[in-house]
């Protein structure tokens, strides 16, 4: 299993600290709060989403640069995106995500009939 942190890098304050925050992701949900605990993040900053490849642990850039030392795998914003899309589709490991290197890549939903001349005619 594999536990990633992105790029995001987003300026915010949140409660009482202001910093730049990425988000902590793994392949399994016992493994995200193991590795949120070496961390030392609480599991009260956790955050669930509907889809469990979208749940996550936002860290600040300190925690960020601890968790790639810690051996957390850096990857992109867009990868972690591609990544919550392919598991939504399916394709990939047991749960979705992430993709397995042997799985072809999954283009995106073809638009629906007649979406091109409903554009056009507006």
């Amino acid at each position: 299993m594999t536990v990633y942190v992105d790029d995001w890098r987003q300026a915010a304050q949140v409660g009482p600290i202001r910093d730049r925050w990425s988000h902590l992701l793994a392949d399994d949900q016992d493994e995200l709060h193991q590795f949120a605990a070496r961390l030392g993040l609480r599991r009260t900053a956790f955050q669930r989403h509907r889809h469990p490849a979208g749940n996550h642990y936002d860290v600040t850039d300190r925690l960020r640069l601890e968790a790639i030392a810690l051996g957390a795998v850096a990857i992109t914003w867009r990868e972690a995106g591609r990544m919550l899309r392919a598991a939504k589709r399916g394709a990939g490991g047991t749960d979705g995500w992430p993709p397995r290197p042997d799985q072809p890549k999954v283009s995106g939903p073809a638009s629906p009939p007649g979406a091109a001349s409903a554009r056009r005619s507006r």
